[in-house]
């Protein structure tokens, strides 16, 4: 292990080395370049390959076709680019392909302000795609959790058979913080399952024993077929109800009845507190501020930092929570993932405290606001 003060960007850039990242495709864009520029350094001396693509669309597309050769991949963007990548988003979910996407939120609406931050963008990061089911989110807060959560990403996905997106912010990705690298060696790497039974007996989307289909690549001797399309087991067109019956709560269920293991978060003061402000990403340093301020003025506030954004661990919520009188759910936008935690928390009042600011917002701001509702 060695010690380094990095970007959040620089952070993702090293710990998809260590996860044993093979193939990057990507395409410019504000402000993720700099994780583009530092992998096509880098990555070729660890044996992979960096490669520019026309667009965003023709990058996530290359991402998918190198999973499927064996080769752990990934890109990433900011919201214009992310909506580009949307439809092959659906490919990588049905055909059940793992991957990771850095996405680095910046200003929107549109292209907003290229080269700030906010969070404008937490439920399209899940929800954007067609299809109705769920994607894995991660979110970050400083550099050394932009690392072990790119680590994390890359083994959920292979894990899980699905892409998996690692929700940063302009603010996190230049800003730096002393980051512990480690080597291959001393971390916990996860590799997707392979068949064990022979060719002839292999069905690409047969879960055998579980949820998650053992996974075959491109030139290993096995019937591997890539169908976007309902298909059955064998991985045949089959548009029948019972099979899209099938297929969909089988892929609804590998993610959703995974959310114990996935949930990760961290907290201060949870132990004596009444009010919890819940946050994630750069906008969780500001709630934890907050939250000392509060203390200061007397009211027994706390702070919970959401690592994990989806899937929603409800359970896991409900019971972290259970102890607080009332939740402020602190963002820098108009309170979107507070509409998530509303439907969570029934048995406390749920406030949201929506903060627009192009940096991140002061805690002065924060605490005015929840000072007003108590």
């Amino acid at each position: 292990m060695r010690y380094e003060y990095l970007t959040g960007n620089i952070a993702i850039a090293e710990a998809s080395i260590t996860a044993g990242l093979k193939f990057y495709a990507g395409y410019p864009i504000t402000p993720t370049s700099d994780i583009f520029e530092y992998l096509a350094k880098e990555l070729p001396k660890h044996g992979g390959h960096v490669i520019q693509f026309e667009d965003e669309i023709a990058s996530i597309n290359a991402v998918i076709g190198a999973s499927w050769a064996c080769a752990k991949s990934m890109t990433a963007t900011s919201g214009p680019g992310f909506s580009l990548m949307l439809e092959a988003l659906s490919l990588a979910v049905i055909t059940e392909t793992p991957l990771v996407v850095a996405y680095v939120m910046r200003t929107g609406p549109s292209t907003g302000v290229p080269t700030r931050s906010g969070q404008y963008d937490v439920l399209q990061s899940t929800y954007g795609f067609h299809g109705g089911l769920v994607i894995p989110v991660l979110a970050p807060s400083t550099p050394q959790e932009a690392y072990d959560l790119t680590i994390r990403a890359f083994n959920i996905s292979e894990m899980l058979r699905t892409p998996v997106v690692l929700l940063s912010d302009a603010v996190i990705a230049h800003t730096y913080g002393k980051v512990a690298i480690r080597e291959r060696s001393e971390v916990d790497l996860i590799d997707r399952t392979k068949p064990s039974v022979p060719p002839d007996a292999y069905k690409p989307y047969d879960p055998v024993n579980g949820l998650v289909p053992p996974m075959a690549c491109f030139g290993e001797g096995y019937n591997v077929l890539v169908e976007s399309l309902t298909h059955d087991e064998r991985g045949y067109y089959a548009p029948r109800t019972d099979v899209q019956r099938r297929l969909m709560w089988r892929l609804y269920k590998k993610i959703v009845e995974n959310s114990g293991k996935l949930f990760d978060y961290s907290s201060t003061y949870l132990d004596d507190c009444d009010y919890a402000l819940v946050s994630y990403g750069s906008t969780a340093l500001t709630a934890n501020v907050a939250a000392k301020l509060l203390r200061e003025k007397g009211y027994r506030a706390c702070s919970v930092k959401l690592k994990t954004l989806f899937p929603v661990y409800e359970d896991g919520i409900v019971n972290l929570l259970r102890g607080v009188k009332k939740v402020f759910v602190v963002e820098n936008n108009l309170g979107l993932y507070y509409r998530e935690l509303r439907g969570v928390i029934r048995d406390k009042e749920v406030v949201s405290v929506p903060l627009i600011d192009l940096d991140v917002p002061l805690p002065q701001e924060v605490v005015e606001v929840i000072k007003e509702w108590l």
